[in-house]
């Protein structure tokens, strides 16, 4: 079965990019029936926040990316040890005390001689003496995880095709820092082994990090799961902008942005197929497939995703929208407004004008005498969900009046505005009483 996993630090609140990360996860799991898991990489303990941790459940929920089963990196630490244990007997993993500015300095030396900037692997010469008056001197090791230099690195991406890497000009990635703690390399192979996970779909930028982990699935007798690394969302303008980073689910939120409209827009951003205004989740399960994924970055453009927002919206239920509305609204009522509303937010501004008070422009003299003889035509009529079109009709045949000068000054009197619903939609909800009051001035 496939087991897919969105594995987010709780350093922060997540941004688009992570969520992107996230629904395509999810959609993975969901067009092969699979399962979709969160992984909370908390191992490390000073940035990691208990509220973030919160946020981002609360943050996929509101996206509808419930995951099928979670788990926490601060709970597993023993069965890190345990695994660190096999791989230190193995003799897949050394110690090392270089500081930082030292490894800095042999960096230099390297590029200078232009040679590839790699650690030297110096430590592998210390004997146990040496590790011995190490630690009689005080100094804790560093760990890194020696990789096998003889064995190319290959495997088949499922976005980026045939990947190939020489171990012999990669640098053996540190995986335990000098105070024990870990680094993201080591515990995120030993989690997707021991959690069963088959595909790892993230970012280009990790596409180096799996070329180490793949010898470290090795090293711990496990089969890798299938790779998949997609291009990075750029902003609008083709670049990354601190904004892109730091867009995330409450900014959304706050502009009027709808879950649908955030999913609709980033399920397809960066394939071959067209980002369209698509509720139905189902949709867009079915359509996801990996080998329409592009290599270019993707862009994330506001704009897109407020016209597509608003498309969503005209879409959207009574049931779905009916706890964002005023008091009062109802379903014939949004079925009338829907069309003019770009974010559900604006629907209160047009119940004011269903439920008044309306402000009047100033009309012209003829003008406001059409609007009273229509208040005079239209409490001779039967009202219902015919009065608007009963109305009009009588005053085109008593007035000779017809198009803009016809309706637009019947549309002032009656909500204050030039533009808006549909008012054979509109009349009815402002109601018979209220009509005649505003269209008498």
């Amino acid at each position: 079965m496939t087991v897919t996993r969105f594995a987010p630090s709780p350093t922060g609140t997540l941004h688009v990019g992570n969520i992107r990360t996230a629904l395509h996860n999810w959609l993975l799991a969901r067009r092969a029936g699979g399962t979709f898991l969160l992984r909370i990489d908390d191992t490390d303990a000073a940035r990691s926040r208990e509220e973030h941790v919160e946020a981002i459940r609360a943050d996929l929920a509101w996206l509808g990316l419930v995951p099928d089963g979670e788990e926490r990196q601060s709970a597993r630490t023993a069965l890190y040890e345990r695994e660190f244990a096999r791989l230190v007997a193995a003799g897949r993993v050394y110690r090392c005390y270089e500081s930082a500015q030292e490894l800095e300095l042999k960096r230099k030396v390297l590029l200078g001689r232009g040679l590839p900037p790699i650690y030297d692997r110096a430590a592998l010469a210390l004997s146990e003496a040496d590790h011995a008056a190490r630690a009689a001197a005080g100094d804790l090791p560093h760990w890194r995880f020696l990789l096998d230099r003889n064995t190319p690195i290959a495997w088949d991406d499922g976005i980026r095709g045939a990947q190939q890497f020489d171990p012999a000009t990669m640098s053996d990635p540190v995986v335990r820092r000098a105070d024990g703690s870990w680094l993201y390399m080591l515990p995120s192979v030993i989690d997707d082994v021991a959690m069963g996970v088959t595909q790892v779909l993230r970012g280009e930028d990790h596409v180096s990090n799996t070329a180490a982990q793949m010898q470290m699935f090795t090293a711990l007798g496990a089969k890798p799961p299938a790779f998949a690394h997609e291009a990075l969302l750029v902003g609008s303008e083709g670049k990354l902008s601190k904004r892109l980073g730091s867009l995330g689910v409450a900014a959304f939120r706050d502009e009027g942005i709808e879950p649908e409209a955030l999913v609709a827009l980033l399920a397809r951003l960066g394939t071959s197929q067209p980002v369209e205004p698509i509720v139905d989740r189902g949709e867009l399960v079915a359509s996801f497939d990996l080998t329409t994924f592009g290599r270019a970055p993707a862009r994330f453009d506001e704009a897109e995703l407020h016209r597509l927002n608003s498309q969503i919206v005209h879409q959207l239920p009574f049931d779905r929208v009916a706890h964002l509305l005023p008091e009062g609204m109802t379903e014939a009522a949004w079925a009338a407004i829907r069309p003019n509303l770009a974010h559900i937010g604006e629907a209160a501004d047009w119940w004011r004008v269903v439920t008044g008070p309306v402000a009047r422009p100033a009309l012209a003299d003829e003008d406001a005498e059409f609007v009273r003889q229509a208040g005079g035509l239209l409490a001779g009529l039967d009202w219902g969900e015919r009065a608007w079109p009963g109305l009009t009709g009588a005053l085109k045949v008593a007035t000779g009046r017809k198009g803009k000068a016809l309706f637009l000054p019947l549309r002032l009197a009656l909500t204050g505005r030039e533009h808006g619903p549909d008012m054979a939609a509109l009349l009815p909800l402002i109601g018979r009483d209220e009509a005649l009051a505003r269209l008498a001035g």
